[in-house]
């Protein structure tokens, strides 16, 4: 491909309070892919249709959910590895989320928030929806569990909500809580962590599946030396991101299985 036909985006945990450290890191990838002769963007993509771009042909780097990675995107994807945060939750390339309510909620373990009103980000989250829902399905006895579900559109709308009164519990990836915990501490003071759910692999860096082997391989030599670059230690630092590891298709089957032991139970939608 000629030089701009390539994009980066990393929508994910793209906070405006940390997205000097993801364009940092990215055009250190950047600058090592052209040295290889690779015409990088230096800047990543911000404000498109994600999930228009994880099916792009022209996508050089990215990160996905893992959930839509398992259900639409394993034949339109490669992935790239699996991040590995510093953040509490996270180990080993995994992560959880936390299951957060008011903090002057009296209510204690989630089999006190039956017929609650729960809070997702999206429907097609692992950790807004998926890993919620594992972690009910054993308690449903299989039937609906809460007396509503809203859907808020992101982890920092959830994590408003449930400050704010308009739910009572929502289920936060442990990234996410802890970068909008220290991006709106008046908010995280609001709330409580009541459980926690199953592990799951951290969210994949991706590339589209239609790039050369030897391209993807270049990428993901550049993430690697970027990571292990100490020049870059600020900026991984505040993205809490110590390292990455190489990943295979296999590694994100947990997260499917965790939807049909849900579906085995009984719960097949978080409701």
């Amino acid at each position: 491909m000629s030089g701009g036909a390539f994009f980066a985006a990393l929508p994910m945990y793209d906070f405006s309070e940390v997205a000097w450290a993801n364009d940092a890191l990215w055009r250190a990838m950047a600058l090592r892919l052209w040295d290889g002769g690779i015409d990088a963007p230096l800047s990543l993509t911000r404000g498109g249709d994600i999930g228009a771009e994880w099916r792009d042909p022209r996508l050089l780097f990215g990160q996905t959910c893992g959930y839509p990675y398992v259900t639409e995107l394993r034949d339109t994807v490669a992935l790239i590895a699996t991040p590995d945060y510093a953040f509490p939750g996270c180990e080993s390339g995994t992560h959880r989320s936390f299951l957060i309510r008011r903090a002057d909620d009296p209510r204690s373990g989630i089999g006190a928030f039956r017929d609650a009103v729960a809070a997702i980000n999206s429907t097609t989250s692992n950790s807004g929806m998926n890993l919620f829902r594992a972690a009910i399905a054993s308690l449903s006895q299989g039937r609906p569990y809460f007396a509503k579900v809203v859907t808020t559109g992101s982890h920092a709308g959830s994590m408003g909500a449930v400050a704010d009164g308009e739910a009572d519990i929502a289920a936060i990836d442990c990234v996410s809580f802890a970068l909008i915990s220290r991006a709106a501490p008046a908010i995280a003071g609001r709330l409580a962590i009541v459980a926690e759910t199953p592990r799951s692999p951290c969210l994949p860096f991706i590339a589209s599946a239609e790039l050369p082997p030897e391209t993807i391989a270049s990428v993901r030599e550049a993430l690697f030396a970027a990571l292990a670059d100490p020049s870059h230690g600020e900026a991984c630092a505040a993205i809490g991101l110590k390292g990455a590891r190489a990943a295979t298709p296999a590694d994100y089957e947990g997260v499917l299985a965790l939807e049909q032991d849900a579906e085995a139970a009984g719960y097949a939608m978080l409701a």
